[in-house]
């Protein structure tokens, strides 16, 4: 018994420890000075960080058909093309399996980053762009051209899941190339958007053609959840993420207000956490129903049954499941169309409902398709048989069929009077009709 317990604890671990490997692929591994703040910050949050270089010949993200690791942060922007067995391809398959990637760039973009980003839903613009704003810039980490922006935030989605709390982000500094989503990928999430003064364009050109991203448009964070709950964030700006960016106070061109912190720690830690699946994970705990009253589910309902249905939902915070809490969740019992719709009420994360079934027999499911902007998508199906009415089960006697009723014992008693007069009536004789005369 006891080598029995030591082998599921150490089973635990292994799981633990396979669930928080990340591969940080870098341009340089100077990194490890520049962005020193940010990679504690994983550490100290429990992941197994492998930083290794671009195009270092023995990458690899599958080995034996199974991932090598669960996450995947790209500090790489100018890779042409990165080592080992990792490409595009590979990494669209990694997505596909359910890996996680954060993606940040730079002006100094290549090919493989462009392609990566493209296959998800966004598109940088052109090599050697950065965004511009000649009236958000910060005028101490600025080199003149303006392109180390402020970005506002207000512009964030308001997706505390995601970004956290809106109030207490600061300004958030930026400098990078700007990045366009596709609108008719519904996937795709616009995280941080550039004031409606920016744009992106070469600094160094003048400017004689219209930018490819102007105002709002210009987009300075993006984020894809796929439909199998793999998730992905990409930025324009890897500077956003150093050291310097964090510990930086913000100087804002035409301000009258004091320097103030910067919010790129809170941010990027915000972000970091939704993308490693530290929070906004959900997943159904149990399931049951049954009729009212009772505790079994039946092998099949009747039509116009009580039935009382119980799904158990949690949620990932700090680590360890608990009980979610929310007020939207609903429930569909759904053959072809949904014929029921209806609120559960929760209670310590047990989310409960009564209704009555429909008077249409056939073959049911208690369906709950729950999707909510940061969390991961939350389906559940339990599929159930609903049959007619047994003979003996009908009602015997209808008020609406009284008159039909009435009518049936009124044709038999005028059967049973016929019948009587019939049988005793005589008609009189020839000879009796003469004698009466």
């Amino acid at each position: 018994m006891k080598l029995l317990v030591c082998l599921l604890l150490a089973l635990t671990a292994v799981i633990s420890t396979k669930a928080d490997r990340v591969l940080l692929l870098v341009d340089n591994l100077n990194v490890r000075e520049t962005h020193s703040i940010y990679l504690k910050y994983l550490q100290d949050r429990g992941h197994t960080v492998s930083l290794k270089s671009a195009d270092d010949p023995s990458l690899a993200l599958i080995k034996h058909g199974e991932f090598v690791y669960e996450h995947l942060i790209l500090f790489s922007p100018s890779v042409e093309e990165f080592g080992g067995s990792i490409n595009v391809q590979e990494i669209t398959k990694f997505i596909d399996g359910g890996g996680n990637v954060l993606v940040a760039a730079s002006s100094d973009i290549g090919d493989a980053i462009r392609d990566l980003v493209t296959e998800n839903g966004f598109e940088f613009d052109e090599e050697h762009t950065a965004v511009i704003d000649h009236l958000n810039y910060d005028t101490v980490l600025d080199d003149g051209k303006h392109t180390t922006i402020v970005g506002d935030s207000k512009f964030l989605l308001d997706a505390p899941m995601i970004v956290g709390n809106k109030a207490s982000v600061g300004p958030v500094l930026f400098r990078g190339v700007g990045l366009v989503s596709d609108k008719d990928n519904h996937l795709t999430l616009d995280i941080l958007n550039a004031a409606t003064t920016a744009y992106s364009f070469n600094p160094d050109s003048p400017i004689q053609e219209y930018p490819n991203a102007v105002g709002k448009g210009t987009l300075l964070v993006g984020a894809l959840q796929a439909r199998n709950n793999a998730r992905v964030v990409i930025t324009g700006s890897l500077d956003m993420f150093s050291d310097v960016f964090i510990n930086a106070q913000v100087n804002k061109v035409g301000s009258s207000d004091k320097s103030t912190k910067s919010g790129n720690l809170a941010l990027v830690t915000a972000l970091s956490q939704w993308v490693l699946k530290e929070k906004g994970v959900l997943r159904v705990k149990s399931v049951n129903h049954h009729r009212k009253g009772e505790t079994k589910s039946p092998h099949d309902y009747t039509i116009m049954e009580q039935v009382e249905y119980t799904i158990a939902i949690e949620e990932l915070k700090d680590g360890k499941w608990g009980p979610y809490d929310a007020n939207d969740v609903q429930l569909e019992f759904v053959r072809i169309d949904p014929f029921v719709r209806t609120s559960l009420k929760a209670t310590n994360g047990n989310f409960k409902a009564l209704f009555k079934l429909p008077d249409v027999y056939g073959v049911f499911k208690f369906l709950v398709d729950y999707r909510r902007v940061g969390y991961t998508h939350l389906y559940s199906v339990t599929q159930m048989s609903v049959r007619p009415l047994e003979h003996t089960q009908y009602e015997r006697f209808i008020r609406s069929a009284f008159p039909y009723y009435a009518s049936s014992f009124s044709m038999m008693f005028g059967v049973v009077i016929f019948s009587l007069i019939f049988i005793h009536f005589k008609e009189p004789t020839a000879a009796a009709a003469k004698k009466s005369e």
